[in-house]
């Protein structure tokens, strides 16, 4: 089972701030509560019992509310000096786990993934990384993955105008060990230097998740999340 999460907190929430007052993107407030609340409360539904919060912009705010709201949860808190990249923020955020697999979900989406579903599979392909892709139609903002007939990631291909595909849904499982032992740089992106980097030798997997998925990235799904997200946990 797994138990512990690596929660990419650190963004600054730039193209929300129209709709969002000056605020990490993790705190941004859905239907009375800060988004943070809402993957806390599902993760812990799906046996998440140890929160790592990778902390950069504004980090306090974050840290003053989960010590105020989230008292009884098992968290870490990382905070970088300096921007690492998501890679750089995972590297260091592992320092701080003791399990095998571990889970990392970006701090401004909400995938309501499988995760006993997404274990079993990357725990019979013996993956290093397995990755929740969510199914969508005519979609261009995000680029798409294909895999093999035998669920092995094939290709990420860049963003384009697509009628129906499948997207990284920015929820992994990863094994810590092997990710910890390849010579990666200290800043990096997790996504371009380590997922779609061919020369780095690694298993990788995909497993397709129809579930629940929301982007606030934009102003649009933001307000989109208002009148949704509550009904998800």
């Amino acid at each position: 089972m797994i138990t512990e999460a690596l929660i990419l907190s650190g963004g600054m929430g730039t193209r929300l701030r129209q709709a969002v007052p000056d605020l990490p993107k993790v705190m941004a407030p859905v239907s009375g509560n800060p988004f943070l609340y809402y993957l806390i409360k599902s993760l812990q539904k799906k046996g998440i019992s140890h929160f790592v919060f990778l902390l950069g912009y504004k980090h306090e705010l974050v840290t003053e509310y989960l010590n105020e709201y989230f008292q009884s949860i098992k968290k870490t808190f990382v905070i970088e000096g300096t921007p690492l990249g998501t890679g750089g923020a995972i590297l260091n955020g592992l320092t701080y786990c003791t399990e095998k697999t571990v889970a990392i979900t970006n701090g401004d989406t909400f995938f309501d993934v499988n995760i006993s579903q997404m274990e079993i599979l990357h725990n019979s392909k013996k993956s290093d990384c397995t990755l929740a892709l969510k199914p969508m139609k005519n979609y261009n903002r995000y680029g798409s993955v294909t895999m093999n007939k035998d669920a092995s990631i094939k290709e990420f291909i860049e963003k384009k105008e697509v009628s129906e595909g499948n997207i990284n849904g920015g929820f992994y499982l990863i094994e810590r060990a092997q990710l910890m032992t390849h010579q990666l740089p200290h800043t990096f992106s997790f996504e371009k230097n380590y997922l779609e980097n061919k020369n780095i030798n690694k298993k990788m997997f995909g497993i397709v998740d129809d579930s629940y998925f929301i982007d606030i990235g934009i102003p649009e799904d933001y307000s989109k999340a208002q009148s949704e997200i509550h009904n998800q946990i």
